[in-house]
């Protein structure tokens, strides 16, 4: 596993809105469909530009381990080590990588912990 930091700085934001989904879908780096409307993960200044809140400033640390979709463990042991650092995170997996959001204050302290665990495996 070798952590990485991805450039930019994002948010989740949802939307029923038909124009504010069509003028983010283009940015988003991820889209969830939920009950209570589209969940987007977007750079923080096109949720603003769209007058969406983006209370929570994420940054992205990607994984750079391919991980299979039934492997077992890495998720678990990726968000205990955080967990115990104090750190929340949001996990997404891709198909070829595991994805973290953290706290943008927390962005460095987080890529701390991982490369600790890194080490440690």
């Amino acid at each position: 596993m070798s952590p990485a930091i991805r450039q930019g700085r994002f948010a989740f934001v949802t939307t029923h809105d038909q124009l504010l989904e069509d003028q983010l879908l283009p940015q988003a780096i991820s889209v969830f469909r939920e009950d209570e409307g589209i969940s987007l993960l977007v750079p923080v200044e096109a949720a603003e530009s769209a007058g969406l809140d983006a209370d929570l400033v994420m940054r992205c640390i990607t994984l750079n381990v391919y991980s299979s979709l039934a492997g077992v463990g890495l998720t678990a042991a990726v968000s205990g080590a955080l967990a115990e650092a104090g750190i929340p995170c949001n996990m997404i997996a891709a198909l070829r990588h595991d994805h973290l959001f953290v706290p943008e204050e927390m962005g460095d302290r987080a890529m701390q912990v991982l490369k600790a665990l890194q080490q440690s495996s």
